[in-house]
This record gives C-alpha cells, sequence and structure tokens, in this order.
C-alpha cells in the first residue's frame, strides 16, 4: 500500500481521536515524530520538538483531568468543539505527505475537520445524555471511555493506520444506522391544520 494511503488513513485515524481529546492526538503523533517513527510533512516538524511536547503533554493532562469536574465537563464542551475540529485539521495536514499542499489541506479541512466534528458532537451528545439519565453521576464513566477510546485510536492509527481508519469507517456506519434507525422511531410531529 502506498506511503500516501498510509499517511491519509493515519491523519484521519488522529482527527477521529482529536474528537474525543483534542490534544491526545496531538500529543502522540508530537511523540512518534520526536523519535523518529513517525514522518510528519514540511513545516511541521515542530510538532515534535521538546517545547512542543511539554505544551502538548501538559495539555492533555489538563484537558483529560477537566472533565472529571462536574461543571467544568460542559463548559468545556463549548471550547472543545470548535477546537476538536481545528485539531483534527492539523493533525491531519501534519502526518499527510507526499501530497501537494492544496491536496493535503483540503483531505485535513474536508476529511479531518469532519471527522474530528462528527466525533465531537457525539461526544457532547453522549455526556449530555449521561447527565440527563444520571444526574451527571456517571459523566465519569463517559470522560474516562473517551480519554481511553482517543488513546487507543491514537496508538492504532500511529502504528497500523490502515486498521484505525477501518475501525472508524465501521464505527461511523455503526453510528449513523443507529442515528437513522432512531429518527424513524420518533412519532410525527404535530400537524397544523391548514387554514
Amino acid at each position: 500500500m502506498s506511503e500516501t494511503v498510509l499517511s491519509i488513513a493515519l491523519g484521519l485515524g488522529l482527527a477521529t481521536a482529536a474528537g474525543l481529546r483534542v490534544f491526545v492526538p496531538v500529543f502522540g503523533a508530537g511523540l512518534a515524530a520526536h523519535f523518529g517513527y513517525l514522518p510528519v510533512s514540511p513545516g511541521f516538524s515542530w510538532v515534535g520538538t521538546t517545547p512542543a511536547l511539554l505544551a502538548f503533554g501538559t495539555a492533555t493532562a489538563l484537558e483529560a483531568g477537566a472533565y472529571y469536574i462536574p461543571w467544568l465537563d460542559h463548559l468545556l464542551d463549548v471550547v472543545a468543539t470548535p477546537a476538536a475540529v481545528v485539531a483534527g485539521i492539523v493533525a491531519s495536514a501534519a502526518v499527510i505527505t507526499d501530497l501537494p499542499p492544496t491536496v493535503r489541506w483540503s483531505i485535513a479541512i474536508i476529511g479531518g475537520g469532519g471527522a474530528a466534528g462528527i466525533v465531537q458532537a457525539l461526544s457532547v451528545g453522549t455526556r449530555v445524555k449521561s447527565t440527563v439519565t444520571t444526574g451527571g453521576i456517571g459523566n465519569p464513566v463517559v470522560a474516562t471511555g473517551e480519554t481511553a477510546g482517543a488513546v487507543v485510536i491514537t496508538a492504532v492509527s500511529i502504528v497500523v493506520p490502515v486498521v484505525a481508519l477501518l475501525l472508524c469507517t465501521v464505527a461511523g456506519v455503526l453510528v449513523f444506522r443507529a442515528v437513522r434507525r432512531r429518527r424513524s422511531r420518533r412519532p410525527p410531529g404535530p400537524h397544523t391544520p391548514a387554514p
């Protein structure tokens, strides 16, 4: 399989992880780049530098911890939604190599930003449902699952990008079917009589 396809799969996998935790995939990619395991696109060598890793590592720890504070987790969702899209775009663009900049950025914006945004929206929906059904008591469980998911998706994306892309695709199809099934079960809204 060509390096270009692998780098696109890697970028989309990292973007998916960014939808769960903004800084986990950027930190993971930075570590892999720092140790020479992961080639990065021109202009993105800074992600593997020591100052960047210190910043990403600190941000990762703070973000993961903040989701365990009841009122802060909802506030963080408001900020994390646009940040996840940006992180998905940057993570994708950083690792998609051997493509002209216009194509790389198009894939990063459409694919990476889109994947991160969709996953982030589902994550927010899960937290809202948890808050409503458990009064917020279940939110730490959701937070733990999201952090673990981000770590696993990041690691699998870096080590076996095609597997990560396949898993993300399967998960996306399952979520799409579940949403479609849920919508088809909704009772029709009230009809207003014609005047």
